[in-house]
């Protein structure tokens, strides 16, 4: 048994696969505005060749206020179809570090249908790292239709939480750091608490890379494991945005624990909230 996760590429794998028809490439790459990189200038400037920019603050739900939400399927088809992409294709989702936010573009592919997606590890920091080749052309895709097939059972929305939070009936796993999660550091976005939902296990996402790679399935199932997470029971995945959960869904999957879902708003629509319970304090084990 392989003790990597079948979702991830390497940069060496990717270059061979170079040019075949049936594969696309994106550059989801993110960044919190202290990370101090800008995601569109750095595809400019250079990125994977074929690469399509895939912008999760554009390809989202925009009537909700809250970022970067999972828009509706015929939105998301129409978009995607519109970049060359069939939920036949092979996808590849990259990012700039590895294991940041290109997790969040393979969760939302998966959920829309397509079949086979992939993240690539290291990122284009790892690919360029290794002089690997560059481009700066933006690439002019003929427009397909993509059919979706949306999992809405892997979708959390506030209601649904709320209800989650009350019953225990899922564990709640929270990607955001230790700091935030005991509500000893400050969130990053303005007019919001710090501190987690009641009966939530922090999970932070830095847990499941080193060097922007994803770690071996024995040392994720024991991150996992050691923060209090039954594989027997269902787990919702949280963090500051929606972003940083799916590292803790890729880990999961790559497990194969399939009984999981994203809270799509994730703190920031729980912290910004005043009716919403919020507790302080460093995780306890077995919390969930």
């Amino acid at each position: 048994m392989s003790e990597t996760s079948r979702f991830v590429v390497s940069s060496e794998w990717l270059h061979n696969e170079l040019g075949s028809p049936d594969l696309k490439i994106l550059d989801a790459s993110f960044y919190l505005p202290a990370q101090n990189r800008h995601a569109d200038a750095e595809y400019a400037a250079g990125h994977i060749p074929g690469a399509i920019r895939f912008d999760h603050d554009k390809v989202a739900d925009h009537s909700t206020g809250l970022p970067h939400m999972v828009p509706a399927p015929d939105v998301f088809a129409e978009t995607v179809g519109r970049m060359g992409i069939r939920e036949n294709d092979r996808i590849v989702i990259y990012d700039g570090p590895g294991i940041f936010s290109s997790p969040r573009g393979w969760w939302l592919f998966r959920i829309m249908g397509a079949r086979q997606v992939f993240v690539l590890d290291g990122g284009i920091d790892g690919w360029k790292a290794e002089g690997r080749p560059l481009e700066t052309t933006v690439p002019s895709p003929e427009p397909v239709t993509f059919t979706p097939n949306f999992r809405v059972d892997k979708v959390i929305d506030f209601q649904t939480m709320l209800s989650i939070v009350s019953d225990g009936t899922r564990q709640i796993a929270d990607a955001r750091p230790a700091g935030r999660f005991a509500g000893t550091d400050p969130e990053p976005r303005a007019g919001m608490r710090s501190g987690h939902m009641p009966g939530a296990v922090s999970l932070p996402s830095g847990t499941f890379s080193v060097n922007g790679k994803l770690r071996s399935l024995p040392e994720l199932q024991k991150a996992i494991e050691d923060a209090g997470i039954d594989f027997g029971r269902p787990v919702v995945t949280s963090c500051g945005s929606g972003i940083t959960a799916a590292i803790i869904t890729l880990a999961l999957e790559s497990l194969g624990h399939e009984d999981n879902a994203l809270y799509d708003g994730s703190w920031t629509e729980w912290g910004s909230r005043q009716d919403t319970p919020v507790v302080s304090g460093p995780p306890s084990p077995k919390a969930a």
